[in-house]
């Protein structure tokens, strides 16, 4: 494994660090007990997570004197809820938290939602460390501070930004990730590239299947990934906290990601990371029907999707069939739209992304149903 890395996230008085590398589950409790003044914590943690890495969390934490005490949750997408939410809640106040006291949001996406969303509400705020244990949280949603809840409506349409106070990456606990999650994770490694970084791609398409594989061959490739993807989000969550405007470039492929999802149920039966590879490659074949990009340049985003694993076709989804009217009804929900107009992600060419936030919704039907 290569050496410990650190990016740091500049936002002034809540700047925190990112920090990459081997054995960070040992030595957390050194590393959190700067943000724990009360030497007390609760660690919200899935069961999946908790059976393979939560006794190593535990001790770390117990030799940095950190009292620990886990809020463990079955997995899945459905936890991310009003009930989920109150569910932690609940559970947080009976452990006495107090605003000296931390959250550790220990698992992947779901957990770092759900547990920096219930910190961000929970006596108006208690500080919170994200412990991401998926390739997928540990290169995007760890890092940012957006946190939030599903709601029948759509996904992630419940929640606020607060930004954690550390960010831990253990590289040893993507050991024991399935194929399927880490190929959930490269579709934001690759995103990066996409949005404004081609010889990041370029690179991607070398040692894409390298990450994916996992394994000692594709540790150094891992790390290098993460770090690069870190530190860009890193750079544009400094100059645009809230998405007000460049920070909107990280959606590339989410507004078809998050309207695939929600059709499909948000029951796991599509992971997040594999809706967003498909959607990228739809992201550019919409950019390429409206003349924006070459079709050559759309070919080659699908064909290196398609190289490492991702299903680019809807109708091969799970949840399909799917119709043009819904999926455009879901996105009609998205957070980024404005004055009724849909807010879309769109390329000119690889590296080359913008916000286009006045994208007709019967040229999205046109699409899809092309598509479809």
């Amino acid at each position: 494994m290569s050496a410990e890395r650190t990016v740091r996230v500049d936002l002034g008085a809540r700047s925190y660090d990112v920090v990459i590398g081997s054995g960070l589950l040992a030595d957390a409790g050194r590393r959190v007990a700067p943000f724990a003044p009360g030497r007390k914590a609760a660690v919200v943690v899935d069961e999946t997570v908790a059976a393979l890495h939560l006794p190593a969390l535990m001790d770390g934490l117990k030799a940095g004197g950190i009292e620990a005490h886990a809020i463990v949750l079955p997995p899945g997408e459905g936890q991310k809820s009003f009930l989920g939410l109150e569910l932690v809640s609940d559970r947080l106040l009976a452990l006495g938290l107090e605003r000296r006291d931390l959250v550790i949001a220990f698992g992947g996406g779901v957990i770092g939602d759900l547990a920096g969303l219930t910190a961000g509400l929970l006596k108006r705020g208690l500080d919170f460390v994200q412990i991401p244990t998926t390739l997928l949280a540990q290169v995007d949603s760890s890092v940012g501070g957006k946190t939030a809840i599903n709601a029948t409506a759509g996904k992630n349409l419940v929640g606020l930004f607060h930004q954690p106070r550390l960010v831990l990456a253990d590289q040893d606990v993507l050991a024991t990730l399935p194929e399927r999650e880490r190929r959930a994770g490269y579709a934001e490694i690759v995103k990066i590239g996409l949005i404004n970084d081609a010889p990041f791609f370029e690179w991607c398409e070398r040692e894409g299947a390298r990450i994916i594989d996992g394994g000692e061959a594709g540790a150094v490739s891992t790390a290098h990934a993460i770090e690069i993807a870190v530190a860009a989000k890193a750079r544009i969550v400094a100059a645009d906290e809230r998405e007000g405007g460049v920070r909107a470039l990280l959606n590339l492929g989410h507004t078809f990601a998050h309207a695939i999802e929600s059709e499909a149920g948000m029951d796991g039966s599509i992971l997040h990371g594999e809706a967003v590879g498909c959607g990228l490659g739809l992201a550019f074949g919409f950019s390429a029907q409206l003349g924006l990009c070459d079709a050559g340049v759309a070919g080659r985003v699908a064909a290196h999707l398609r190289a490492t694993g991702f299903e680019t076709e809807l109708s091969r989804l799970p949840g399909a069939p799917f119709t043009a009217e819904r999926l455009v009804d879901a996105m009609m929900h998205d957070k980024k739209n404005e004055g009724g107009a849909l807010t879309f992600i769109l390329a000119r060419e690889i590296g080359q992304a913008f916000v286009a936030r006045d994208v007709a919704p019967e040229h999205v039907h046109a699409f899809l149903r092309e598509r479809l």
